[in-house]
């Protein structure tokens, strides 16, 4: 299908859909099942459209100020990718609706070309999760969320921003449902000339210009009380040019195109729930070392997976889980030196659940990967939970995680390495939960052992080739205090975390680029009746940009803060203003590339 029909198709169902009754709230399905039971063990950030739409400038600003996650982003809305407790992007996975879409051409996701007003919930988990989600579920996991629900009738939203640099964000979102059937269709369009200017530094944002656009349709169908049907298919189409530091030199780009399809099959009794999943996806890429030229490399990466999650309710205190999957992956590049290649890849894994008490929760899994001509470790987990009293928790959680070379690391020409080990860590955190009328406090201290990390450097030819060259020691602290309040028409929330992470290569007892030591990152918000206020800061401490511990070429730190209004009209009508970069910090969180000062932004969001 081209992408004309592809996009036109959401206006026809917009339009069908528009002549549906409303009916009573009834259940909602979720895709990502295994990442409910992650909650009783693990401190998962859980954001809302609500939450989203403060900063709906792009996924990195989501992640910069309302998670513990350090985001490197060359420029606004360029490349852009994360670090948990100290690790790299390989080394933290992407879960769209359970499925882990990290690139197999390079191990990870950019952040800026995973459309965010494609979701409806983003969940941000930190720590481990190879034994559930796979390859690169080191560091920690982002959950991209869609959901339906059953017997909400009819309902749409419309949500359009303007704001600095010509930049425009709209998204249009339609939902039927009754007792048997739920159908979602959502269309999303963003578009900046990102032009923004940074005087003090002498730059200005040449060439970086993107827009993108994304579309979505979900549906799901109970067929009676045990069996349920759901589908969910997402394409996005992307484009990034890359900035350049004066107008003489060539100006670059990047085309991104995405389909993802996934099937499930849900069948559930009073003693087991079991899920199959068919999925296929596609993501295909083109760089323009000159955009007024032909592409000069590309790849399309193809992925067909199924997957079975059975889960055996014993009795109440005690489950089995049993998970099987299998993929086959190919990958054909485009001035790379990667021709066809193909992998097959699959896994076992148990779980078994066990409710000791009421007070004591515990889980333990194992898993194998088998991964073609690739060595693989078997893998475990462990997480235990005990409420000690009504006002603290005391939380373990411990595993052994990896990640298997990309299709880069191994076949890119010149420098691909065929001899390459699977990364492999060893991690454990101890979470301490406290709760007091509103306020909650969780503090986390972790430890992550990383071994075999595959490093990228100039071999004795001066060609760039990866090794198992690291051993990465991180250790650190995460803590987060909540507090939220309804009184009469009066709604108040504030949350404030601080993340202290020291992550050395064990060889040299040198910090890795890019960690800062310090975060802290805040958001308050003040609603009553129909206005709403909100802020947002984020601070970050000194970053070395090299493992020689330059200070001279070190990022210094930084604090950053946005704030705005919602007020809501009539019933269904709200208009918001956002100030970002209030106190006009000038800061970088990749050196040469600075983000843009005080900027502005006016919305409008239509429910109904």
């Amino acid at each position: 299908m081209t992408k004309k029909y592809q996009f036109s198709a959401v206006f026809l169902l917009f339009y069908f859909l528009g002549f549906a009754q409303e009916e009573a709230i009834d259940t909602v399905y979720i895709f990502d099942s295994q990442l409910k039971n992650s909650k009783k063990f693990h401190k998962i950030e859980n954001l809302d459209e609500a939450d989203l739409l403060k900063n709906s400038t792009n996924l990195s600003e989501v992640l910069r100020f309302q998670s513990p996650v350090y985001i490197k982003e060359n420029g606004r809305g360029m490349v852009s990718s994360p670090s948990f407790r100290g690790t790299s992007a390989q080394q933290t996975a992407f879960i769209w609706n359970g499925i882990n879409i990290n690139s197999i051409f390079l191990g990870q996701g950019d952040i800026n070309n995973l459309n965010l007003l494609g979701y409806d919930q983003l969940e941000i988990k930190s720590g481990g999760g190879s034994v559930i989600y796979g390859s690169g579920a080191i560091g920690g996991t982002v959950h991209l969320n869609n959901e339906l629900s059953f017997k909400k009738g009819f309902k749409t939203s419309f949500f359009a921003e303007g704001g600095s640099y010509n930049t425009f964000n709209s998204f249009l979102k339609s939902s039927y449902s009754n007792d048997h059937l739920s159908v979602k269709v959502s269309g999303n369009f963003v578009k900046s000339d990102n032009d923004y200017d940074v005087p003090e530094k002498n730059y200005t944002n040449l060439n970086g210009e993107y827009d993108n656009r994304n579309f979505n349709l979900g549906a799901a169908y109970k067929i009676n009380s045990k069996n349920t049907i759901s589908w969910q298919t997402q394409i996005y189409n992307g484009v990034q040019h890359y900035p350049i530091f004066s107008e003489s030199m060539t100006k670059t780009k990047y085309i991104s195109d995405t389909f993802r399809s996934l099937v499930n099959w849900n069948f559930r009794t009073e003693k087991v729930q079991n899920i199959f999943r068919l999925a296929y996806l596609e993501d295909e890429f083109q760089y323009f070392s000159n955009i007024n030229k032909a592409k000069s490399s590309g790849g399309t990466a193809k992925i067909y997976l199924a997957k079975n999650d059975f889960n055996y309710i014993f009795n109440e205190k005690l489950a089995f889980n049993f998970i099987g999957e299998y993929q086959l992956n190919k990958g054909q590049g485009f001035q790379s030196g990667i021709s066809n290649v193909e992998r097959n890849a699959g896994s076992i894994a148990g779980l078994v659940r066990w409710n000791a008490s009421q007070k004591v929760n515990f889980e333990a899994g194992i898993k194998k990967d088998f991964v073609e001509a690739i060595e693989t470790p078997v893998l475990y987990s462990f997480s235990g939970k005990v409420n000690v009293n009504n006002w603290y928790s005391l939380i373990f959680n411990a595993s052994k995680n990896f990640r298997f070379p990309s299709f880069n690391d191994l076949y890119w020409q010149p420098g691909g390495n065929l001899d390459l080990k699977s990364e492999t860590s060893l991690q454990a955190d101890l979470g301490n939960r406290f709760q007091y009328k509103n306020f909650k406090l969780n503090i986390t201290p972790f430890y992550i052992n990383i071994e075999n990390m595959i490093r990228w450097l100039p071999n004795s030819g001066g060609i760039w080739s990866p090794s198992n060259i690291n051993n990465v020691e991180s250790y650190g602290l995460e803590s987060q205090l909540d507090f939220v309040k309804d009184f009469g028409k009066n709604n108040a929330k504030f949350s404030l975390g601080y993340i202290y992470t020291n992550s050395k290569n064990v060889e040299t007892n040198r910090f890795l680029s890019y960690v800062p030591q310090h975060k802290i990152f805040g958001n308050a918000s003040y609603r009553y009746d129909f206005i709403e206020i909100f802020a947002q800061g984020m601070f970050n401490g000194l970053t070395f940009t090299s493992e020689d511990e330059k200070l001279s070429s070190a990022l210094k730190s930084y604090f950053v803060m946005n704030a705005g209004l919602h007020i809501k009209i009539l019933k269904h009508y709200q208009i918001g203003f956002k100030a970002n970069n209030l106190f006009d910090q000038i800061y970088e969180t990749t050196a040469y590339f600075p983000l843009p000062k005080r900027n502005y932004a006016a919305n409008l969001l239509i429910n109904f």
